[in-house]
């Protein structure tokens, strides 16, 4: 009867086919939803109501799955833009795109520089190269010009994916966090902080997206102004 009953107990076992991109979409879910220390081979396998031995026929290790995962993330990003013509907004394009992907998988932006070989950045580099070339830059300076856009923009993106993260954790909302920083900045000597003293006055309406979407335009006319003068 104890056997029965331990046996009546068992979680069941899924019945649909198990494949590699069922996985990865099962891990996404998990990482968006806990975080990079939520995501093991044992809360997989509960998810997905399977075995290990299945997990590992379609995966190496936890390493793989998470560099999986973001190939999967990535790999929207870059395919979206695929039918950009223009290569400046198609520039602008990948970089929103990125800024957007990583605020909604924070997890992303740590694991796509700590494996640099995989599909998810050699994409990234590919297609920035390619909208550079058809912008016209020199072969010579290409290299240089996509490391400043790429370090600009998985920076940035990963810092306000961090601040999206900290700002959830102080149970602040946005609105009262920019009045308390607007308060503490009015307050500052205008002699020593200028600059911060005034941009206080604007900090209300601050808009993360815009911002970080001028950075990208100033680098790209930077980029014209050095490689055709």
């Amino acid at each position: 009867m104890a056997a029965m009953a331990n046996k009546a107990q068992r979680a069941p076992r899924r019945t649909e086919a198990l494949s590699r991109d069922v996985i990865v979409q099962a891990a996404v879910a998990i990482l968006d939803a806990e975080g990079e220390e939520a995501l093991t081979l044992r809360a997989l396998t509960v998810r997905l109501a399977t075995g290990y031995g299945a997990i590992y026929h379609h995966v190496a290790d936890r390493d793989d799955l998470l560099g999986a995962a973001t190939d999967h993330v990535i790999g929207r990003v870059v395919a979206d833009i695929g039918g950009v013509a223009d290569p400046r907004e198609a520039l602008r394009a990948v970089a929103m795109g990125l800024f957007d992907a990583i605020a909604a998988h924070p997890w992303v932006g740590a694991q796509l520089t700590r494996e640099p070989w995989r599909p998810a950045l050699l994409d990234v580099y590919e297609s920035v190269s390619a909208n550079l070339h058809a912008l016209d830059v020199p072969e010579r300076a290409v290299p240089d010009s996509a490391g400043a856009l790429v370090n600009y923009i998985l920076g940035v993106a990963g810092q306000n994916a961090a601040n999206a993260r900290a700002l959830a954790a102080s149970k602040l909302d946005r609105e009262t966090f920019l009045a308390n920083v607007a308060a503490r900045w009015a307050q500052l000597d205008p002699v020593r902080y200028p600059a911060m003293h005034k941009a206080g006055r604007h900090l209300r309406e601050h808009d993360d997206r815009e911002q970080f979407l001028a950075g990208i335009d100033l680098i790209l006319a930077g980029i014209a102004a050095v490689n055709h003068t």
